[in-house]
Protein backbone atom coordinates (compact mmCIF):
# COMPACT_ATOMS: atom_id res chain seq x y z
CA UNK A 1 0.00 0.00 0.00
CA UNK A 2 0.99 3.72 -0.66
CA UNK A 3 0.48 5.20 1.99
CA UNK A 4 -0.18 9.58 2.53
CA UNK A 5 2.36 9.86 5.78
CA UNK A 6 0.78 13.28 7.33
CA UNK A 7 3.27 12.03 10.82
CA UNK A 8 5.56 14.87 9.88
CA UNK A 9 7.60 16.83 6.86
CA UNK A 10 10.82 14.77 7.81
CA UNK A 11 9.29 11.53 6.16
CA UNK A 12 9.83 13.76 2.88
CA UNK A 13 12.16 11.39 0.38
CA UNK A 14 14.40 13.16 -1.74
CA UNK A 15 13.36 13.97 -5.08
CA UNK A 16 14.73 12.76 -8.94
CA UNK A 17 16.82 15.82 -8.94
CA UNK A 18 18.47 15.34 -5.63
CA UNK A 19 19.22 11.44 -6.51
CA UNK A 20 20.76 12.68 -9.62
CA UNK A 21 22.72 15.28 -7.65
CA UNK A 22 24.03 12.97 -4.96
CA UNK A 23 24.94 10.56 -7.65
CA UNK A 24 27.03 13.20 -9.66
CA UNK A 25 28.63 15.28 -6.79
CA UNK A 26 32.05 15.90 -6.43
CA UNK A 27 33.81 14.74 -3.16
CA UNK A 28 36.64 15.50 -1.22
CA UNK A 29 37.26 14.84 2.81
CA UNK A 30 35.30 17.14 4.69
CA UNK A 31 36.94 16.89 7.90
CA UNK A 32 40.29 18.12 5.93
CA UNK A 33 37.45 20.49 5.11
CA UNK A 34 38.40 19.93 1.26
CA UNK A 35 34.71 18.87 -0.06
CA UNK A 36 33.63 21.24 -2.45
CA UNK A 37 30.19 20.40 -2.35
CA UNK A 38 29.99 20.86 1.67
CA UNK A 39 32.03 24.12 1.17
CA UNK A 40 29.44 25.60 -1.46
CA UNK A 41 26.83 24.41 0.50
CA UNK A 42 28.03 25.97 3.89
CA UNK A 43 28.60 29.17 1.91
CA UNK A 44 25.49 29.18 0.77
CA UNK A 45 23.33 28.55 3.72
CA UNK A 46 25.80 31.51 5.40
CA UNK A 47 24.54 34.24 2.56
CA UNK A 48 20.73 33.14 3.07
CA UNK A 49 21.07 33.71 7.02
CA UNK A 50 23.16 36.85 6.50
CA UNK A 51 25.93 35.19 8.17
CA UNK A 52 29.43 34.74 7.84
CA UNK A 53 30.13 31.21 7.98
CA UNK A 54 28.00 27.83 8.32
CA UNK A 55 28.66 24.70 9.54
CA UNK A 56 27.23 21.39 7.50
CA UNK A 57 25.94 18.83 10.80
CA UNK A 58 24.04 15.46 10.52
CA UNK A 59 21.29 16.59 11.86
CA UNK A 60 19.32 19.49 13.36
CA UNK A 61 19.43 18.34 17.38
CA UNK A 62 23.50 18.08 16.68
CA UNK A 63 23.27 21.84 15.23
CA UNK A 64 21.64 22.59 17.88
CA UNK A 65 23.79 21.43 20.60
CA UNK A 66 27.07 22.33 19.16
CA UNK A 67 25.64 25.96 18.87
CA UNK A 68 25.24 26.04 22.70
CA UNK A 69 28.49 23.90 23.62
CA UNK A 70 30.06 26.76 21.41
CA UNK A 71 28.17 29.53 23.15
CA UNK A 72 28.56 28.74 26.57
CA UNK A 73 31.06 26.69 29.38
CA UNK A 74 29.81 24.28 31.34
CA UNK A 75 27.66 24.97 34.70
CA UNK A 76 26.33 28.35 32.19
CA UNK A 77 22.68 28.46 32.02
CA UNK A 78 20.52 28.80 28.93
CA UNK A 79 17.48 30.69 28.87
CA UNK A 80 15.05 28.48 27.13
CA UNK A 81 11.29 28.13 26.41
CA UNK A 82 9.24 25.28 28.08
CA UNK A 83 8.16 24.04 24.95
CA UNK A 84 10.80 24.12 22.66
CA UNK A 85 12.34 21.51 20.73
CA UNK A 86 15.80 21.84 22.35
CA UNK A 87 14.07 21.11 25.81
CA UNK A 88 11.46 18.56 24.78
CA UNK A 89 13.21 16.52 22.20
CA UNK A 90 17.28 16.31 22.24
CA UNK A 91 17.22 13.86 24.93
CA UNK A 92 18.62 16.70 27.55
CA UNK A 93 22.37 16.74 25.80
CA UNK A 94 22.48 20.71 26.51
CA UNK A 95 23.18 18.84 29.88
CA UNK A 96 23.98 15.35 29.60
CA UNK A 97 26.86 16.29 27.27
CA UNK A 98 27.19 19.82 27.82
CA UNK A 99 26.41 20.24 31.78
CA UNK A 100 24.58 23.28 30.96
CA UNK A 101 21.57 24.55 32.92
CA UNK A 102 18.55 25.75 31.60
CA UNK A 103 16.29 27.92 32.99
CA UNK A 104 12.53 27.29 31.60
CA UNK A 105 10.15 30.00 30.95
CA UNK A 106 6.65 29.55 29.61
CA UNK A 107 5.80 29.63 25.76
CA UNK A 108 3.10 31.82 25.30
CA UNK A 109 0.47 30.16 22.93
CA UNK A 110 1.98 31.62 20.15
CA UNK A 111 5.17 30.17 20.61
CA UNK A 112 6.97 33.44 21.93
CA UNK A 113 8.65 34.51 24.91
CA UNK A 114 7.53 37.34 26.75
CA UNK A 115 10.32 39.87 27.34
CA UNK A 116 9.49 40.18 30.98
CA UNK A 117 9.82 36.63 31.50
CA UNK A 118 13.08 36.45 29.83
CA UNK A 119 14.64 39.65 31.66
CA UNK A 120 13.60 37.92 34.84
CA UNK A 121 15.54 35.16 34.28
CA UNK A 122 18.82 36.31 33.60
CA UNK A 123 20.41 35.60 37.15
CA UNK A 124 22.50 38.68 38.94
CA UNK A 125 26.47 38.62 39.30
CA UNK A 126 26.11 36.19 42.39
CA UNK A 127 28.32 33.17 43.23
CA UNK A 128 25.21 31.22 44.23
CA UNK A 129 23.95 31.63 40.76
CA UNK A 130 24.65 30.28 37.49
CA UNK A 131 26.07 32.61 34.97
CA UNK A 132 23.03 33.52 32.21
CA UNK A 133 25.08 33.03 29.09
CA UNK A 134 22.35 32.36 25.88
CA UNK A 135 19.02 32.67 25.14
CA UNK A 136 17.41 30.20 22.77
CA UNK A 137 14.29 30.81 20.41
CA UNK A 138 12.54 28.87 17.76
CA UNK A 139 11.04 29.51 14.57
CA UNK A 140 8.78 28.48 13.70
CA UNK A 141 7.69 26.68 16.88
CA UNK A 142 6.36 22.96 16.62
CA UNK A 143 5.01 22.48 19.43
CA UNK A 144 2.89 25.73 19.65
CA UNK A 145 1.48 24.76 16.20
CA UNK A 146 4.03 25.70 13.27
CA UNK A 147 3.52 29.27 14.52
CA UNK A 148 6.06 31.77 13.36
CA UNK A 149 7.69 34.48 15.12
CA UNK A 150 7.87 37.64 13.46
CA UNK A 151 11.01 40.28 12.36
CA UNK A 152 10.62 42.39 14.93
CA UNK A 153 9.97 40.05 18.02
CA UNK A 154 12.93 38.55 17.37
CA UNK A 155 15.03 41.79 17.16
CA UNK A 156 13.37 42.88 20.38
CA UNK A 157 14.70 39.51 22.13
CA UNK A 158 17.87 39.72 20.68
CA UNK A 159 18.15 43.27 21.61
CA UNK A 160 17.14 42.79 25.46
CA UNK A 161 19.72 39.81 25.12
CA UNK A 162 22.62 41.87 23.83
CA UNK A 163 21.88 44.46 26.47
CA UNK A 164 23.07 42.09 29.49
CA UNK A 165 26.41 40.67 27.44
CA UNK A 166 24.00 37.11 26.21
CA UNK A 167 23.71 35.62 23.11
CA UNK A 168 20.82 34.56 21.10
CA UNK A 169 20.65 31.17 19.33
CA UNK A 170 17.83 30.18 17.36
CA UNK A 171 16.51 27.14 16.13
CA UNK A 172 15.03 27.90 12.55
CA UNK A 173 14.95 23.91 11.61
CA UNK A 174 11.69 25.50 9.61
CA UNK A 175 12.77 29.09 9.31
CA UNK A 176 11.82 29.04 5.90
CA UNK A 177 8.51 28.14 6.25
CA UNK A 178 8.18 31.07 8.86
CA UNK A 179 10.04 33.06 5.94
CA UNK A 180 7.10 31.80 3.68
CA UNK A 181 4.53 32.69 6.02
CA UNK A 182 5.74 35.98 6.18
CA UNK A 183 6.86 36.78 2.60
CA UNK A 184 10.44 38.20 3.95
CA UNK A 185 13.90 37.03 3.63
CA UNK A 186 14.83 34.15 5.87
CA UNK A 187 17.76 36.29 6.42
CA UNK A 188 15.61 39.09 8.26
CA UNK A 189 14.55 36.48 10.88
CA UNK A 190 18.16 34.92 11.46
CA UNK A 191 20.00 38.15 11.09
CA UNK A 192 18.91 39.74 15.08
CA UNK A 193 20.63 36.12 16.23
CA UNK A 194 24.29 35.22 16.68
CA UNK A 195 23.57 31.85 15.34
CA UNK A 196 20.87 29.90 13.50
CA UNK A 197 20.36 26.01 12.59
CA UNK A 198 18.01 25.17 9.92
CA UNK A 199 17.27 21.95 8.51
CA UNK A 200 17.92 20.28 4.74
CA UNK A 201 15.68 17.43 6.00
CA UNK A 202 12.30 18.62 6.17
CA UNK A 203 10.16 20.42 4.06
CA UNK A 204 12.99 20.80 1.72
CA UNK A 205 12.85 17.39 1.11
CA UNK A 206 17.02 16.70 1.82
CA UNK A 207 17.68 13.38 3.15
CA UNK A 208 20.34 13.99 5.70
CA UNK A 209 21.20 17.69 7.37
CA UNK A 210 21.04 20.63 8.79
CA UNK A 211 23.56 23.85 8.83
CA UNK A 212 24.54 26.11 11.79
CA UNK A 213 25.39 29.37 10.77
CA UNK A 214 26.70 32.51 12.91
CA UNK A 215 30.15 34.09 12.84
CA UNK A 216 33.64 32.69 11.94
CA UNK A 217 35.10 32.75 15.31
CA UNK A 218 31.59 31.01 16.47
CA UNK A 219 31.63 28.50 13.36
CA UNK A 220 35.03 27.91 14.49
CA UNK A 221 34.16 26.57 18.38
CA UNK A 222 30.97 24.55 16.98
CA UNK A 223 33.69 22.99 14.45
CA UNK A 224 35.31 21.46 17.55
CA UNK A 225 32.09 20.68 19.33
CA UNK A 226 30.90 18.52 16.01
CA UNK A 227 33.74 16.72 15.84
CA UNK A 228 33.73 16.06 19.70
CA UNK A 229 29.73 14.85 19.08
CA UNK A 230 30.83 12.75 16.40
CA UNK A 231 29.31 14.48 13.62
CA UNK A 232 32.69 14.91 11.46
CA UNK A 233 31.65 13.46 7.99
CA UNK A 234 34.52 12.48 4.89
CA UNK A 235 32.77 12.71 1.47
CA UNK A 236 29.73 14.26 3.00
CA UNK A 237 29.19 16.08 -0.91
CA UNK A 238 27.31 13.26 -1.23
CA UNK A 239 24.81 14.13 1.31
CA UNK A 240 25.68 18.34 0.83
CA UNK A 241 24.34 17.77 -2.96
CA UNK A 242 20.80 16.99 -2.07
CA UNK A 243 20.87 20.07 0.05
CA UNK A 244 21.85 23.02 -2.80
CA UNK A 245 19.00 21.40 -4.42
CA UNK A 246 17.05 21.79 -1.66
CA UNK A 247 17.83 25.33 -1.32
CA UNK A 248 18.04 25.83 -4.92
CA UNK A 249 14.50 24.75 -5.80
CA UNK A 250 12.62 24.08 -2.73
CA UNK A 251 12.40 26.64 -0.93
CA UNK A 252 10.34 28.83 -3.19
CA UNK A 253 7.50 26.23 -2.93
CA UNK A 254 7.03 26.14 0.73
CA UNK A 255 3.99 28.31 0.25
CA UNK A 256 2.13 25.24 -1.88
CA UNK A 257 2.21 23.18 1.56
CA UNK A 258 0.55 26.24 3.59
CA UNK A 259 -2.50 26.40 0.90
CA UNK A 260 -2.38 22.53 1.53
CA UNK A 261 -2.41 22.74 4.98
CA UNK A 262 -4.96 24.88 4.71
CA UNK A 263 -7.29 23.31 2.44
CA UNK A 264 -6.82 19.99 5.15
CA UNK A 265 -7.62 22.47 7.80
CA UNK A 266 -11.74 23.21 6.16
CA UNK A 267 -11.69 19.69 5.58
CA UNK A 268 -11.43 18.33 9.31
CA UNK A 269 -12.75 21.13 10.46
CA UNK A 270 -16.08 20.15 8.82
CA UNK A 271 -16.09 16.54 10.84
CA UNK A 272 -18.21 16.55 13.51
CA UNK A 273 -15.98 15.84 17.24
CA UNK A 274 -12.49 17.61 15.80
CA UNK A 275 -11.77 20.57 17.18
CA UNK A 276 -9.22 22.79 15.75
CA UNK A 277 -6.24 24.42 17.26
CA UNK A 278 -7.42 28.40 17.29
CA UNK A 279 -5.67 29.87 14.53
CA UNK A 280 -4.63 26.66 12.59
CA UNK A 281 -2.56 26.15 10.45
CA UNK A 282 0.10 28.92 10.42
CA UNK A 283 2.65 27.37 8.33
CA UNK A 284 2.55 23.77 7.50
CA UNK A 285 1.41 21.96 10.42
CA UNK A 286 -2.57 21.30 11.50
CA UNK A 287 -3.31 20.88 15.34
CA UNK A 288 -6.78 19.45 16.57
CA UNK A 289 -8.24 17.91 19.14
CA UNK A 290 -11.12 15.32 19.48
CA UNK A 291 -14.32 16.71 21.25
CA UNK A 292 -15.53 15.15 24.61
CA UNK A 293 -18.25 13.44 22.63
CA UNK A 294 -15.98 10.75 20.59
CA UNK A 295 -15.48 8.03 22.82
CA UNK A 296 -12.47 6.30 20.32
CA UNK A 297 -9.16 6.29 21.43
CA UNK A 298 -6.05 8.41 19.59
CA UNK A 299 -4.73 5.16 19.36
CA UNK A 300 -8.07 3.54 17.65
CA UNK A 301 -7.87 5.71 15.23
CA UNK A 302 -4.50 6.51 14.15
CA UNK A 303 -5.06 2.05 13.50
CA UNK A 304 -8.36 2.88 11.20
CA UNK A 305 -6.20 5.34 9.31
CA UNK A 306 -3.30 3.01 8.53
CA UNK A 307 -5.79 0.70 7.63
CA UNK A 308 -7.18 3.59 5.01
CA UNK A 309 -3.68 4.21 3.54
CA UNK A 310 -3.12 7.57 6.09
CA UNK A 311 -0.19 7.86 8.33
CA UNK A 312 -0.92 10.25 11.29
CA UNK A 313 1.22 10.96 14.54
CA UNK A 314 -0.82 11.71 18.20
CA UNK A 315 0.52 14.24 20.00
CA UNK A 316 -1.55 13.95 23.35
CA UNK A 317 -4.26 11.79 24.54
CA UNK A 318 -6.83 13.36 22.50
CA UNK A 319 -4.62 15.74 20.10
CA UNK A 320 -3.15 15.02 16.44
CA UNK A 321 -0.57 17.46 14.28
CA UNK A 322 -0.77 16.90 10.54
CA UNK A 323 2.18 17.94 8.80
CA UNK A 324 1.62 18.75 5.05
CA UNK A 325 4.98 18.31 2.34
CA UNK A 326 6.29 18.30 -0.68
CA UNK A 327 5.01 14.64 -1.07
CA UNK A 328 1.27 15.70 0.12
CA UNK A 329 -0.70 16.84 -3.33
CA UNK A 330 -4.54 17.92 -3.28
CA UNK A 331 -5.68 14.34 -3.08
CA UNK A 332 -3.54 13.01 -0.81
CA UNK A 333 -5.56 15.87 1.45
CA UNK A 334 -8.65 14.84 -0.06
CA UNK A 335 -8.32 11.08 1.19
CA UNK A 336 -6.91 11.56 4.93
CA UNK A 337 -10.23 14.37 5.25
CA UNK A 338 -12.58 11.22 3.88
CA UNK A 339 -10.53 9.10 5.98
CA UNK A 340 -10.41 10.65 9.37
CA UNK A 341 -14.68 11.18 8.80
CA UNK A 342 -14.85 7.59 8.04
CA UNK A 343 -12.61 6.86 10.98
CA UNK A 344 -14.67 9.10 13.54
CA UNK A 345 -18.34 8.20 12.14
Amino acid sequence: MEFIDLRSDTVTHPTPEMREAMATADVGDDVYGDDPTVNRLQDRAAELMGKEAALFVPSGTMGNLAAMLAHCQRGDEVIIGNKNHSFLFEAGGLSALGGIHSYQVPNQPDGSLLAADVEGAIRPDDPHDPITRLVCLENTHNRCGGTVQGVQYTQDIAALAHRHGLRVHLDGARIFNAAAALGVPARNLAEPADSVTFCLSKALCAPVGSLLCGDRDFVKRAHRARKMLGGGMRQAGVLAAAGMVALEKMVSRLGEDHERARKLATGLGAIPGIRLDAGTPATNMVFFELMPAVKTSVNEIQTALRAQGILVSPTGARRFRLVTHYWIDDTGVEKAVAALAKALS
